[in-house]
């Protein structure tokens, strides 16, 4: 055989030998898997332990595997992917603004205070009712001690406690200088025929409000109130239920009338916020008034029930506009009126009885955060109802202060009694206290 022939049959075997181990390799895997299968039958009827899936696999994989090459694949690395989950959707937290110092001051005084002295905070008298002496015009024994007895948050003057510029000065001296916690001294001072202090020169007698209006000049407005509190205030005097912002709609009323700047909710809108800001620039505190609105009733509520059938489009539409303005410039107080809106409450209750005129209307939707105060519950409109529930419905409805309650016991006692009963919080007796101290210091009331 020569070397050519022989390198042939080498080559020819060579190229025979993956068939050769091919056909082993299978003959191999099909007696494993028989084998299996006859242990398993087998298995069953005996117990024996028997391969499971895994294990055939396993075999079948190493039979494949003869007579090849090894194969060295590099290991699988597992992929650790972060998990991508959508972060939690969290709104930014709402902090509150910082407090102001007058208002940590508040806070302060106010947790010394016990729930007598904050009730008494709330609620507002002539000096005729704080000592029961008709004609009040001095500080003497009585009056110290009434002080003392009834610690009230504020006191307001009419013709009879005024008597002279001395006298008048002197006795708010006194008042200020005998009360635990220093008072609101407050005043009608509307100019035109509401003039307090004009009968002994404190002011000059001016002309109706609705003269001014009519003229047009706002800056003669703002100079009146600048005025007035220039005079007020070397009186004694801190607050002033001034000015009028009601817009008359009807021609036959009394109770409001020429006191009003007018029947144009944008001239009465003008005329009283230059008038708030006369005043306020002068350190004596103004007061939005009759909220929200009392120029479209006939009847006076000074004498009994005052009505009127405006529904709250209306409102919205011509009475509320000077409170609006009133209010984003800045006012201090909003009085509620003692009218009746039955197309708004549903009932013929004074306004102030209604939490839907006083916090929905006023608190929330015009967005009032100042003091709001009833008007003196001495009027006709309110007596009727008693001093205590007054004095409790008006507290519910979302009024800070009870102004001149008919008898200032009743309503004392009917909100103490409501405390220690639960139907009202001493919270919310805080809210208003809170709001009371506030503006006393802000304004240098309270000084220490």
């Amino acid at each position: 055989m020569s070397h050519s022939s022989k390198h042939k049959r080498r080559h020819h075997r060579s190229r025979k030998s993956p068939l050769r181990k091919a056909l082993i390799g299978t003959a191999v895997c099909i007696v494993l898997i028989l084998g299996c299968f006859m242990v398993y039958v087998i298995g069953l009827g005996t117990g024996i332990p028997t391969f499971n899936e895994g294990e055939i696999a396993t075999q079948l994989a190493a039979t494949e595997s003869v007579g090849e090459e090894p194969t060295t694949e590099p290991p699988t690395v597992p992929t650790t992917e972060p998990p991508t989950t959508e972060p939690p959707t969290t709104e930014p937290p709402t902090t509150e603004p910082p407090l102001e110092p007058y208002e940590e001051s508040a806070m302060a005084l106010l947790e010394t205070l016990s729930l007598d002295e904050k009730i008494w905070q709330m609620i507002f008298v002539t000096p005729d009712e704080l000592t029961s002496i008709y004609n009040t015009t001095a500080v003497g024994e009585t009056t110290k001690n009434a002080l003392k007895s009834y610690p009230i948050g504020g006191l307001v003057f009419f013709g009879q406690n005024i008597t002279s510029k001395e006298q008048v000065k002197n006795m708010t001296t006194a008042l200020q200088a005998n009360s635990k916690i220093p008072l609101f001294i407050a005043v009608d001072e509307e100019g035109g025929r509401v003039s307090r202090l004009s009968k002994i020169g404190v002011t000059r007698q001016k002309s109706p409000m609705r003269e001014y209006g009519d003229a047009g000049d706002a800056e003669a407005v703002y100079a009146l109130g600048q005025e007035f509190a220039q005079q007020l205030s070397s009186a004694g005097f801190n607050l002033d239920y001034a000015p009028v912002a009601d817009v008359v709609t009807n021609a036959g009323n009394t109770e409001i009338g020429d006191r009003s700047f007018g029947t144009d909710p944008a001239v009465v809108s003008t005329m009283a916020v230059q008038m708030l800001k006369g005043l306020q620039d002068g350190k004596v505190i103004s007061c939005l008034k009759h909220f929200p609105g009392h120029g479209s009733t006939s009847a006076d509520s000074h004498l009994g029930r005052s009505l009127s059938n405006r529904t709250l489009d209306e409102l919205r539409q011509l009475e509320l506009i000077p409170f609006r303005a009133g209010i984003e410039a800045g006012a201090e107080l909003v009085m509620i009126s003692h009218m009746a809106l039955p197309k708004v409450t549903g009932n013929e209750d004074p306004c102030e009885f209604s939490s839907l005129i006083v916090t929905d209307l006023l608190r929330e939707e015009l967005g009032f955060e100042g003091l709001i105060v009833t008007d003196s519950q001495e009027m006709g409109a309110i007596t009727s109802y008693g001093s205590g529930e007054a004095a409790l419905r008006a507290v519910q409805a979302g009024c800070d202060v009870i102004t001149m309650p008919d008898n200032k016991l009743l309503a004392f006692n009917a909100l103490k009694k409501a405390v220690e009963d639960g139907v009202i919080t001493e919270e919310r007796i805080n809210e208003s206290v809170l709001r009371i101290l506030s503006l006393k210091y802000k304004y240098g009331i309270i000084t220490e």
